[in-house]
């Protein structure tokens, strides 16, 4: 097949400058296409990560607000004993001690009037009757057996409760020092029975005489 040269056209008319156009704008249309198939075939992964994600962050949330709920059940169970603890059996303690020592009667009187042998004789008393109810009801025992005034050690792990440190105390145990006094520890309590109708707030009766 042969091509005449002097067919070619040597000017660039309007026909020929539609013609480049179109075909620029053709070209335009087949780039932009294959972006956009680009776009979303990376965009797709994209998507699916995003997917994953979010359960995941529902897990934690949940984990979270189920941890929340713990805490707040505890709470309430400790406050729910506390406010359902009884006192009864210290009401009791004290009923018997003004029955048997009227230690309350005791107490609260204004001893500032009274001379010291009024105040001696009225001790005696609340002394005698005091002792009778502990010796009845409650069995105690000392915490520490060595003689008071003498010196002890304090080992390391020791119950705060059970020894009370007073003094200079600084440093680690063990600690060295002087058994002042021996504490006291209840072994048993024995209180006697109540009445189903029993008002353990009533420490101690009016008394009528008829």
């Amino acid at each position: 097949m042969n091509f005449d040269i002097n067919v070619i056209p040597d000017t660039f008319d309007m026909l020929h400058a539609g013609l480049a156009a179109s075909s620029v704008l053709l070209l335009a249309i087949a780039v932009s296409r294959k972006s956009k198939v680009i776009e979303k075939v990376v965009e797709k992964p994209v998507e699916k990560i995003v997917e994953v994600e979010k359960p995941v962050e529902k897990i934690v949330e949940v984990e979270k607000v189920v941890e929340v709920e713990k805490v707040v059940e505890r709470i309430v169970e400790v406050e729910s004993k506390l406010a359902t603890a009884t006192t009864d059996s210290a009401m009791q303690l004290l009923s018997l001690l003004q029955q048997e020592a009227r230690m309350i009667d005791f107490l609260k009187e204004d001893l500032t009037d009274f001379s010291d042998d009024e105040v001696g004789a009225a001790a005696r008393v609340v002394h005698s009757g005091g002792k009778k109810v502990i010796d009845d009801y409650i069995q105690l025992s000392a915490i520490r057996n060595e003689q008071e005034e003498t010196r002890v050690t304090i080992e390391e792990g020791f119950n705060p409760q059970s020894i009370r440190l007073t003094g200079n105390v600084t440093g680690s145990a063990p600690f060295h020092g002087t058994l002042v006094h021996k504490g006291w520890k209840a072994d048993s309590v024995t209180l006697p029975k109540t009445s189903e109708h029993y008002d353990a707030s009533i420490i101690a009766p009016a008394e009528v005489e008829l």
